[in-house]
């Protein structure tokens, strides 16, 4: 039995982390999922049996919680994105493992909070950013526990989890090691995890009950649910189908008082569009003529632009070049904005997929370039060049930033945009790559999480659902199921305020990664002096 428990510690730390994911049902069990990893530093203290034990729950935990990528038309994608996710996710738990050897239990379970805090945070900022597990996003169907994310975004949710877990450790711990009557455990221990857990939930129903949304014009917004196949959307024969589809859709529920229509990710242009000659092509002017019988409407649309550098030696280094050899050229993943008048501001996403539209640091490696998948339309990654920073409309000076897909699970990256003046937020995706998987529905739960930080509406168009708005306190409303084709007509208020997380963005993280640097620092000189604590393990 004691060869296999630690097998079977890393089977059920899995399991709960799982079941403790969006969108099942079972949140509450975050607050003790961590409890297998923090045993097994105590249990296994082999430092390569250790990283295989905890190795087995966080690839079990990845493959469960996210297999959904690999099911496309590549499935080894899924698999390798799964390991190296991994990987990385394994580095603060072994550094974690040493700390506590060093430094004694007690400043072993602070390096831990502050390991993992620095992961996510550079998890979030490199090239192989993979964010979707960050343990704060673990709250997003219950927007009602963590209305204080609007101080302290996501890594709030992360550090309460850690803290949690660690205080429930050692309750059951002490209780294991210092027998005592019940009721004395009650009155003088167990109350310590119950406050750490009852206080934020309570500190919540506080924020919650006294902020109020904002006030002033409301605007009209229609959705567009095209609920177009992705893997037939790129047929070039298919493009002028798919625009009319959507006119026609926007015209159910467009009026004279709409004030925005959104289009979904990559539904124009689907084989690329010069910038510099869009305000000109066909399908703008079509869309021009529809927008004609509504001008107060503006349309926000996902679209593939290509843009040339007349001057080569100014192209960046990944831009492409043209079979002549004559210009280099970038692809962008755009969000593009269109009304009546002949200029069309274009928006290029700025946080590409790793593997489909980045090949992380190909720029040191440019072999690597061949190997960003194709998913259709444009394959090779996409450009990175900036374009405009948010989409305004000049006649009413409204501000939106159209976050394209991935971009949405960024926290900071969004408030920092909203610091900038972006009175709605518009997410436009194209889910539907990876089927009726747990992935489109993780994607929309995590749009109520920018709601709270930022405090502002949230408009979602997504080509096959799940499209909907979040008014400012996380509260989903009016989702359209996944692969049904839809409109939603919703008002939404522009909000001028900024939260305590947009004026300061990611403090905890910040803080973090200083005291990350401190403990290492630290444990270094430890070493070198010969001064290690040795600490009893039960």
């Amino acid at each position: 039995m004691n060869r296999w428990l630690p097998i079977l510690i890393s089977l059920a730390g899995a399991l709960l982390l799982w079941a403790a994911w969006p969108t099942a049902p079972f949140t509450f069990l975050i607050f003790i999922a961590f409890i297998p990893l923090l045993r097994l530093a105590d249990i296994v203290p082999h430092r390569p049996k250790f990283f295989g034990c905890i190795f087995l729950a966080l690839f079990l935990w990845n493959l469960a919680t996210t297999w959904w990528v690999g099911n496309t038309t590549v499935p080894a994608s899924g698999v390798a994105a799964n390991l190296i996710n991994t990987l990385v996710m394994s580095v603060p738990l072994l550094a974690y493992h040493r700390s506590r050897q060093r430094l004694g239990r007690t400043a072993g379970y602070f390096a831990l909070v502050v390991y993992w805090l620095t992961f996510e945070y550079v998890h979030l900022n490199w090239e192989f950013s993979w964010p979707w597990l960050s343990l704060g996003n673990v709250f997003a169907m219950h927007p009602s526990w963590v209305q204080w994310y609007e101080y302290t975004g996501v890594s709030g949710g992360t550090l309460w989890v850690l803290v949690t877990n660690i205080v429930i450790y050692e309750t059951w711990r002490q209780r294991k090691k210092y027998p005592v009557p019940l009721s004395t455990f009650m009155w003088k221990t167990a109350w310590k995890p119950a406050a750490l857990i009852i206080i934020p939930l309570l500190l919540s129903s506080l924020v919650q009950y006294n902020f109020k949304l904002p006030e002033g014009p409301a605007s009209k917004v229609v959705i567009v649910q095209p609920n177009i196949d992705p893997y037939d959307k790129f047929a070039e024969e298919n493009e002028r189908v798919q625009l009319e589809k959507m006119i026609e859709l926007s015209a159910k529920a467009t009026d004279s008082t709409t004030s925005y229509i959104i289009w979904p990710e990559t539904a124009l242009f689907t084989h690329g569009v010069w910038e510099h000659k869009l305000a000109y092509e066909d399908e703008t002017e079509r869309i021009r003529q529809f927008l004609r019988s509504h001008p107060k409407a503006t349309l926000i649309s996902g679209a593939t632009t290509l843009k040339r550098y007349d001057v080569v030696d100014e192209a960046p280094a990944m831009s492409r070049s043209a079979e002549d050899g004559n210009i280099r050229y970038d692809a962008f993943n755009a969000a593009i904005q269109i009304d009546t008048s002949y200029s069309v501001q274009v928006y290029h996403k700025a946080k590409l997929v790793p593997g489909v539209e980045l090949i992380p640091y190909a720029r040191y490696l440019s072999f690597m370039k061949s190997l960003a998948l194709d998913m259709g339309g444009i394959s090779g990654g996409y450009g990175l060049t900036p374009g405009v920073t948010l989409l305004e409309d000049t006649r009413t000076h409204i501000k939106v930033l159209p976050t394209i897909c991935y971009e949405s699970v960024y926290g900071e990256y969004v408030a920092e945009h909203v610091r900038l003046g972006a009175n709605l937020v518009f997410i436009i995706t194209n889910d539907g790559w990876w089927g009726d998987t747990e992935g489109h529905r993780q994607h929309a739960q995590y749009a109520r999480l920018r709601a709270i930080e930022t405090r502002r509406w949230v408009a979602r168009s997504a080509n096959t659902g799940i499209s909907c708005v979040v008014d400012p306190m996380g509260r989903l409303q009016q989702p359209l199921p996944y692969w049904k084709e839809g409109v939603i007509s919703a008002t939404v208020t522009p909000g001028d305020t900024f939260t305590f997380y947009v004026r300061f963005g990611d403090l905890i993280s910040k803080a973090a990664i200083a005291f990350c640097l401190i403990v290492i620092i630290y444990s270094y000189y430890l070493k070198f002096t010969k001064k290690i604590r040795v600490t009893d393990d039960e």
